[in-house]
This record gives structure tokens, sequence and C-alpha cells, in this order.
């Protein structure tokens, strides 16, 4: 009887602990905190080549399509700061070349505003670092389009952030200002 209860016991534990691996190798932790980012995979639109790209800059091109332009597209559900904001499907992005404020700082209420009302709520399109794909946060590095705009020379450009240009980078922020 002891035995058979020992038994119970063993196999109940067993498969408690192998629901719990299991929960833990597949469940998204989709609260995150600011220096974290969802790690999901980034895939790449296969149509994004150069023969339908003329130009190395989206910003650049005339009317460009955002098919043939971009690396990812999706929805902003979040914004941390003037310089990361959270896209459904992506994952926690940090604006590649530049720097806003942080909280507490002069200037950081006007630059995360500003993105606020730039993204979110709206569809995205991602240009990400092909020299450098995450910060040492695991955030991915990305050039934001939102209307077919650089985000980030716009926040350079209007005053909100300053250049960081942080090698390797596919990007030269400098250009932007």
């Amino acid at each position: 009887m002891v035995f058979e209860m020992k038994q119970s016991f063993y196999l109940i534990f067993i498969m408690m602990m192998i629901t719990v691996v299991t929960a833990g190798c597949t469940s998204q932790d989709t609260d995150l905190n600011d220096s974290g980012t969802d790690q999901s995979t980034i895939e790449t639109n296969p149509t994004n080549s150069d023969a339908n790209n003329t130009s190395s800059n989206p910003s650049e091109t005339q009317n460009p399509s955002p098919e043939a332009q971009y690396d990812i597209s999706g929805y902003c559900y979040h914004v941390v700061d003037g310089d990361t904001l959270d896209v459904e499907g992506v994952g926690r992005i940090r604006l590649v070349g530049v720097n806003t404020p942080e909280r507490g700082q002069p200037g950081y209420t006007s630059a995360t505003d500003f993105i606020k009302s730039m993204v979110l709520g709206k569809t995205v399109y991602l240009d990400i670092d092909d020299a450098k794909h995450y910060d040492k946060y695991g955030r991915t590095l990305a050039v934001v389009y939102i209307s077919n705009k650089n985000l980030n020379q716009q926040l350079l450009q209007r005053g909100f952030a300053e250049v960081m240009y942080i090698p390797p980078s596919e990007f030269n922020p400098y250009s932007w200002t």
C-alpha cells in the first residue's frame, strides 16, 4: 500500500514537472520590462530584394510600396519612451541611430509624446539593421517608417533626439540631420 502511494506520488510529481517545463518553453511573456523584448523570430519579407528596391534608403525612393521597401511591419501597441516601442509580432524595437532623453530628464515627455502621436495604434514599417539586429538588451534595432517617413530622422530634425551611432550599423544617422 505504501509502495503504491509512493509510485502515485512520483507519477503525479513527474507529470507536474513535465507540464511546468512544457508551459515554460512554449509561453510568450507579453508583460515586458523597459529593457526586455519579445524574442520572437523575425522573418524578412521575401519581396525585399535589390531588384525591387533601387535605393538603399526607403526614404529616398519615389512612392515606395511597403512590401518592397521594409523588412517587416506590425501594429504598434505600446510606446516605452522616445526611442523604444513595442510592435505586435516583432517585439520591442529600439530606434537605431538616435537617443532621446530618459525618464526624468528634460525633453523626455516631449519625445515620448511625439512618438506616441506618430505610431501608437498604427501599423509601422521596419527596416531592421542588417549589420546588427539586436542591442545589448535584446531589442530589435530598426529604422521605423510611418506614412513613408523615417521616424528616426523625424526625431532628429525636430530636436527630440541626438545622433547615437554605435557601429556596426548599416545606417548613417548623421545623414538624417
